[in-house]
């Protein structure tokens, strides 16, 4: 079993989120982004989500023991839309260092900000997830998200066409409408 801290982020740890980020936009078809973000630019993705309210989580490893440390990934919800009516939905997003993974810790770090998104008043849960992107699909399976639908051919990456699939979970365990 690996020690992992989940923990808010702060603003100290966003260039090891963007370095995590970084592999993903470079190469694979995870985030359809073809550029990293700047270092500024990143910051102000980072603000913009803590202005709403929402979860932004990081996931440590101690350095005792172990052949990975630090910040081995990260976890947020960002606004669903702009529109007033959609405040109580977000979409969240999963990344993890290429040597964190397959060692359980994006279910930690997912299921701790799914907790984290209903402290945040967070509704419905939205996940777009590239279609070749198998384990991030069982993950979100596992989770209790469900398909809700797919987009074919919605962003061209590396050379090819790609299809999303968009799934949700809600977090009003009741079926009960929460407040405005």
């Amino acid at each position: 079993m690996i020690d992992i801290v989940v923990r808010s982020a702060i603003p100290a740890d966003l260039g090891s989120t963007r370095d995590i980020y970084a592999e993903y936009v470079r190469g694979s078809v995870a985030t359809f982004e073809e550029e990293v973000p700047e270092p500024a630019e990143w910051r102000r993705r980072y603000e913009t989500i803590r202005e709403h309210g929402l979860p932004y989580l990081v996931a440590e490893l101690p350095q005792a023991g172990s052949d990975i440390s630090g910040i081995v990934g990260y976890a947020y919800c960002a606004p669903w839309k702009a529109r007033p009516a959609y405040r109580r939905t977000a979409e969240n997003s999963v990344y993890l260092a290429p040597s964190a993974t397959g060692k359980g810790l994006g279910r930690t770090l997912l299921e701790a900000l799914v907790t984290e998104a209903g402290r945040a008043d967070v509704r419905e849960l939205i996940a777009v997830i590239t279609s070749t992107m198998d384990a991030s699909l069982r993950l979100h399976r596992r989770c209790g998200f469900a398909e809700a639908g797919t987009l074919t051919g919605v962003g061209y990456k590396h050379g090819q066409w790609l299809d999303t699939v968009l799934m949700q979970r809600s977090l009003a365990a009741d079926g009960s409408t929460p407040g405005t």
